[in-house]
């Protein structure tokens, strides 16, 4: 398929515009949601990519115990919107406007937080210390990925300190981000999830402590890390996917879920073409896997070289055919979660038409 997902693009939406085809949404929820089941494991999708009440609604009627969240800003969103089990999968550190907006939402929804230092748990405990309903606490360890966390035989003493606080500790969980570097890294990086975390949970065992929660998460390697110790998994990406993951995964680019719709408006100054799809819509990521800022559908020789804010700098490798200026042309974006964050509405589309828009009900909740 090469023309996106709407039958007459030109007549249907402005552009630029972040699209989502409906029915491969439903297909990747439903997919992952079986697949989670027959392994036995725990779903809580990470509702950072899709920051949409809509979607995670799905998520939830498809199977998943909760969702995974990046900030209180969008727990706060989800909970607004009725989806009571979440979990902040970060160092929350509880201090100032945020003490109080996170007593708040612990106690009006079941409320997990991250954290992966002292200072971040003497914070949380003095927030919640007089609240009616208190959030449970993850430690969070680093398998790899070289980020937050702590080393996982460190866990059990970071635990036994939010006990003596006052705080119950239900786990440990992990991200597996060292996976992006390709199909090799996306294995060994489940492997060290795996690893990372049943190390961790004997350190919590070793100071008193059941890990009844023992959390990895990254769409690369979801589907690899799922099994015995892991208990629960929180991959993101899955739901719409992108360039990114499918180059991981050896998957073709246009089976995914999301796209972006641009005009070509130009034909620049080279032998390319111009679309008014710039970094203000596509960002700016980028991965050593793969060459520019996306890909075109139907167009193989063409390279996005360049984002500006409003215009998509195209050249043409081996001087393949330059579409006419006013064409629709359809992008997959190497990373999808800033995409979304970047507008304020999807267009839903279904078997080539338009059906709905939907906000991004927590774009901008970074905090």
């Amino acid at each position: 398929m090469t023309r996106g997902f709407l039958d007459d693009a030109t007549a249907a939406i402005d552009t630029p515009a972040v699209v989502i085809d409906i029915d491969r949404v439903m297909a990747r929820i439903e997919k992952m949601g079986a697949f989670m089941r027959t392994r036995g494991i725990a779903l809580r999708p990470h509702a950072k990519t899709h920051k949409s009440l809509e979607i995670g609604r799905r998520q939830i009627a498809a199977g998943a115990i909760g969702l995974t969240v990046a900030t209180i800003g969008e727990a706060e969103v989800f909970a607004a919107g009725d989806i009571d089990d979440l979990f902040i999968a970060f160092p929350v550190i509880a201090v100032g406007p945020k003490a109080g907006r996170l007593r708040a939402l612990a106690e009006r929804c079941s409320l997990s937080v991250g954290a992966d230092s002292v200072e971040g748990l003497e914070a949380l405990s003095a927030a919640v210390r007089d609240a009616a309903r208190r959030p449970r606490v993850v430690i969070e360890i680093d398998s790899g990925g070289a980020r937050t966390g702590v080393r996982p035989e460190r866990a059990g003493a970071l635990a036994r300190r939010a006990s003596d606080l006052g705080l119950e500790v239900i786990g440990v969980f992990t991200h597996g981000g060292h996976g992006y570097g390709g199909s090799d890294a996306r294995a060994s990086a489940a492997i060290d999830e795996i690893e990372g975390l049943a190390t961790a949970a004997d350190s919590l065992r070793a100071e008193g402590v059941d890990p009844r929660v023992l959390s990895a998460g990254s769409t690369p390697t979801a589907t690899l890390s799922a099994q015995a110790p892991v208990t629960e998994e929180r991959p993101g990406t899955y739901v719409y996917g992108d360039r990114q993951q499918a180059a991981i995964a050896d998957e073709p680019f246009e089976d995914a879920a999301l796209m972006v719709a641009a005009t070509v408006v130009s034909s620049g100054s080279g032998a390319g073409f111009v679309i008014d799809a710039g970094a203000k819509v596509l960002a700016k990521d980028v991965s050593s896997l793969l060459p520019g800022h996306g890909s075109i559908l139907g167009y193989p020789d063409a390279a996005i070289d360049r984002v500006n804010d409003h215009h998509g700098v195209v050249s043409l490798v081996d001087g393949g055919p330059r579409p006419p200026i006013g064409t629709v042309v359809w992008i997959m974006p190497n990373h999808v979660c800033p995409v979304v964050n970047l507008v304020d509405e999807v267009v839903v589309a279904s078997q080539g038409r338009v059906v709905d828009r939907w906000p991004v009900d927590a774009r901008g909740r970074n905090g």
